[in-house]
Parts: C-alpha cells; sequence; structure tokens
C-alpha cells in the first residue's frame, strides 16, 4: 500500500503541470497506464489560444469569441477566468523550456482557427501538444519529490462505500481516499493511498467508431466518478473534429488541424464546388459544431463518403514550414495537397461534459479534483471553441494547485482501507466477449448519437446499451480485472451518460442536434447526479 499527498491519474498538460506546482509541497505520484507521454495533449496539433497581441486582440473579443461558440451555454465567470489568467499560464509553460514558432521579426506567429476573430493560437508547427508534452516530461524527470509509474490502471476510487457505508447519490461528503490500481506488467492490483487525488484521465473518443484521439482515450476518469456517485455534467456535448483525414481502415484517424483552414484551406464538395457559405456568413471558419453539421448533411444529401479540403491555392514554403507533419502524412497515403484534394469526415474530437467540477477544480467528492477534458469547468459550454482546451487545462490545473497545497496537510491517509478483493473470480475464456462488446457498443454510439440525433435513435441507443452493460457487469463481478475489461466497463458508463443526457435535453444547442427538437430553447446544463 503506497502513500502519497498528492495522487495524479493521467500524464497530459493537466496532470504534469499540476504536478510540477504541487510537488514543492509534498510527495507526488502520476500514474498512466500506457507510456509517459501518451495522451491527447501529445496529438493536439493547431496550438493554445490566448491574447498575446493586445494591439490587435483583447481578452474582451476572446472571451466573446468562446461565449458564441459555446451557444449560450457557457459559464461567463469561467470564461473570463480561462482568458485572463490564461497568458501568465502560458508563459510558464515557454519559461519551462516549450517553443512555439516566431514569423521573421521575431514575435509569435499567431495562428486563427473556426470561430476566432482574431489570429491568437500560439503553436509549434502542427504538433504543439507533443512540443508541450516532451517539455513537461523533462521537467517532471528532473524533480525529485515526483515518482512517475506507467502502465498503472486505475480501476476505482477508494470511497466510505469501501468501508462498508451505504453510498448512494443522494450521500454528502462523499471523500476520496485514493484508487485501487492495476499493474498491467505484474497483473496484480494495488492500493495507492492520498490525501489530494486529481484526475486528469483525458477523453472518451473510443466510445465512437472513428475517433481522431489515441486508443487510451475511454472515459476512465469519468465513468469512476459516476461510479463513486460524484456529479457528471454536459455528456450530449461530444465535439466532432469537421477533418479527419479520410484514409478507411486507419484507426484512430489522422487529424487534419483546423488551423489549416484558419490558413486559408477551404472546404469543397466531391465536384470541388464550395458549399460552407450556405449554412454560415464565416464560411470555412465557423465554429466546429456548425461546420461538422454541414459537412454531415452534405455526406448525406449527396451520398458521398467524405467531402475535400482543398489547398493547392496556398503558398508551398509556407504550408510546409506549418504543417509538415500533416504534408508528409498525405504523401504517405498518395496525396500531395499541392495538386490534390484533401478527403476529409467529422470524427469524434472532444468531450464538452464530465467531471463537474468548481472555479477551483474541486469535484462533487471531497479531496478529489478533475482537470483537462475529463471535467466540465463551464468554459466550453455547448460547444469548445477551438484551441481553447489546453489554455483550460493550464489555468484549472493552476488553480487546483492553488486550492490542494492550502488544504493536504490538515487531511489524515484513511487507515482502514481494504486490500483488493479477486476472490471466486477467474480469467476469462474468451476475450472475444470483450472485443465483440466494444465494437458493438461503437457502432451503437456512432449509429444512434451521432453528429445528428432523434428520440427514436436515443431510445434505441439506450435499449441495446442496457443489454451489453447487463452482459459486461456480469462479466465483471466473476472474472479477474483486466485493461481491456475495465476499458469496455468504462465506454460503457460514458456511453450511458451521452445517450441519457442526450435524452434530457428537448433542444438542438451546440453539439447536441435533435431532429425533433430543431430549436434552440432556455434549456440549462444538465448535471447527472
Amino acid at each position: 500500500m503506497k502513500k502519497f499527498d498528492f495522487l495524479i491519474i493521467g500524464s497530459g498538460i493537466a496532470g504534469l503541470t499540476y504536478a510540477l506546482k504541487v510537488a514543492q509541497h509534498g510527495s507526488v505520484c502520476i500514474i498512466t497506464k500506457a507510456s509517459e507521454d501518451e495522451s491527447n495533449t501529445k496529438y493536439a496539433q493547431g496550438g493554445v489560444a490566448a491574447v498575446w497581441d493586445f494591439e490587435e486582440d483583447s481578452y474582451r473579443k476572446h472571451i466573446a469569441d468562446t461565449l458564441d461558440a459555446g451557444a449560450g451555454l457557457c459559464d461567463k465567470k469561467i470564461v473570463e477566468i480561462v482568458v485572463k489568467e490564461g497568458p501568465q499560464r502560458v508563459q510558464e509553460v515557454i519559461d519551462w523550456g516549450a517553443r512555439f514558432d516566431m514569423n521573421a521579426e521575431g514575435v509569435y506567429d499567431l495562428g486563427r482557427e473556426g470561430g476566432h476573430s482574431e489570429h491568437r493560437v500560439l503553436h509549434h508547427k502542427d504538433n504543439t501538444g507533443f512540443e508541450i508534452e516532451q517539455t513537461l516530461l523533462q521537467q517532471i524527470s528532473k524533480h525529485p519529490n515526483i515518482e512517475l509509474h506507467t502502465h498503472y490502471f486505475a480501476i476505482d476510487i477508494i470511497t466510505q462505500h469501501h468501508l462498508g457505508v451505504e453510498v448512494t447519490r443522494r450521500t454528502k461528503n462523499i471523500e476520496c481516499y485514493g484508487v485501487y490500481v492495476l499493474n498491467t506488467r505484474t497483473k496484480k492490483t494495488e492500493t495507492i493511498l492520498s490525501k489530494i487525488t486529481l484526475l486528469a484521465t483525458g477523453g472518451a473518443g473510443h466510445v465512437y467508431r472513428n475517433t481522431t484521439n489515441p486508443i487510451i482515450a475511454t472515459g476512465d476518469g469519468i465513468a469512476m466518478v459516476y461510479r463513486a456517485k460524484g456529479k457528471i455534467e454536459n455528456m450530449e456535448f461530444y465535439q466532432f473534429h469537421p477533418t479527419a483525414l479520410y484514409n478507411p481502415g486507419e484507426y484512430p484517424s489522422f487529424l487534419i488541424t483546423e488551423a489549416i483552414r484558419g490558413f486559408g484551406g477551404i472546404l469543397k464538395t466531391n465536384d470541388e464546388k464550395e458549399f460552407m457559405h450556405k449554412y454560415d456568413k464565416r464560411a470555412s471558419l465557423a465554429p466546429r459544431d456548425i461546420v461538422a453539421r454541414a459537412i454531415d448533411n452534405e455526406m448525406k444529401k449527396r451520398g458521398d463518403e467524405c467531402v475535400f479540403l482543398d489547398c493547392r491555392h496556398l503558398d508551398k514554403k509556407k504550408f510546409i514550414a506549418h504543417f509538415p507533419n500533416i504534408y508528409e502524412k498525405c504523401l504517405s497515403i498518395g496525396i500531395d495537397v499541392m495538386k490534390d484534394i484533401i478527403p476529409v469526415v467529422p470524427a469524434a474530437h472532444y468531450l464538452c461534459g464530465g467531471i463537474k467540477t468548481d472555479d477551483r477544480g474541486r469535484s462533487s467528492i471531497k479531496n478529489l479534483y478533475a482537470c483537462g477534458e475529463c471535467a466540465c469547468t463551464g468554459l466550453h459550454g455547448a460547444n469548445r471553441l477551438a484551441s481553447n482546451s489546453l489554455l483550460e487545462a493550464m489555468v484549472f490545473s493552476h488553480r487546483a494547485y492553488l486550492d490542494a497545497i492550502k488544504v493536504f496537510s490538515k487531511i489524515d491517509f484513511q487507515k482502514k482501507i481494504p486490500a483488493w478483493n479477486a476472490e471466486g473470480t477467474f480469467n476469462p475464456e474468451e476475450m472475444v466477449l470483450i472485443t465483440f462488446t466494444r465494437i458493438e457498443l461503437q457502432n451503437i454510439m456512432s449509429s444512434y448519437v451521432g453528429i445528428v440525433r432523434s428520440n427514436l435513435r436515443l431510445k434505441r441507443a439506450f435499449e441495446r446499451l442496457e443489454l451489453i452493460y447487463r452482459e459486461t457487469e456480469e462479466l465483471y463481478e466473476r472474472t479477474i480485472v483486466s485493461p481491456e475489461l475495465c476499458e469496455l466497463r468504462n465506454l460503457i458508463n460514458v456511453g450511458y451518460l451521452i445517450i441519457r443526457s442526450s435524452m434530457m435535453r428537448k433542444e438542438s444547442r451546440g453539439l447536441n442536434f435533435n431532429t425533433d427538437y430543431p430549436k434552440k430553447l432556455k434549456v440549462g446544463k444538465n448535471t447527472i447526479l
């Protein structure tokens, strides 16, 4: 049984920045279920949005753009916090060693993406997330107070429930004492106790058939909090990135960053006709929910399998300098972006809902914080503004750090935690029971709970999901835990939360478009207690 002052689950930008700060005050353990650099952060291409050029840009403009993209459901107080505190947090990452591209004059080359009224996206070519991730890991490796354990899979949050106390969604003052984790190298389940736990577990893109997320994005943190009776909010708002590379057979999908449209790329149909002007005056630079629905509509109306992104008119030298990885990726499958149009389709990309947190990153469970994509802070509302995610992670990891160091010394380790009980379980006889059910779940979610929904589709999804939920829980009760089984269980929990939240919202708003409720109404947030 290991004990730490601060336990962090996840090794993306949220978890790593938090770890570097709390390590000045106590012992820190970071666990991640894959390698240390495998996270959604690593695959963030576009950049981080922050007001940098105060002559052309302003906090007021960034706030207005965020509120507009969020379709009336952003928490204005939270938006103001993130926008105004963001530049200082970005400067910290720069001070740690992160490099962002500069122009010939030696100032930051700020990009523009959909929904932004100004150029404000700092970037490192088309692999900004990778640059930030490597910078943070270098700092982590130097710190004597930080232990980083890879291939540790968090199974469940430890609460009063594990002490024999009945815990329901009405129970007040639920407390987190740490987590049960599966060491996937030794195949043994271990207990890690902590005074403060931060969930930075990322998104859940693999609940859908097509996603830009790495294979680790299975909603683990959200599912653990839901099972621990914590509050989850706004799960109906799953953002589909409009432009994933259409390359049948490739999984996950390769992302074609929105920054290319900010650079001048134009969306077209198979006959090379522009179409976005029919849906929004901002055309290809409209917010993601609008662009994704427009593409989905054009594909269904025309019977096409994809649309195309035209970059042939752009300066080749500048394009390759800005987007070298995308250029090489396209070449590898026979597409020369200076001669050919790029086939693209929408793919599940970012979850705007998640673990409900306050303005200090605190969840509804005592001593448990959440940050990054797994958290629902109120910043994104019904639709995330491009490149606001890395900014949100930086701001709230800092705020969670400031709050945690005030209280951790007053918290004692829980002394009566039982060891993990695997009595009566056995190894699964057939892995196909797990793999096939996962495919079945992804097909249900993609077919019925995608970009466009209806009451009938949601009803069918709910009924089919209920069956595979029961089957999987029975399998879980009688078999030894494995990453594959735990991920399936978590994805089913997340799928249920998305479906239920979608059924609760009797309107179309932002990323939740229901053909039975085509109009936007005044419906607030969806909190599942």
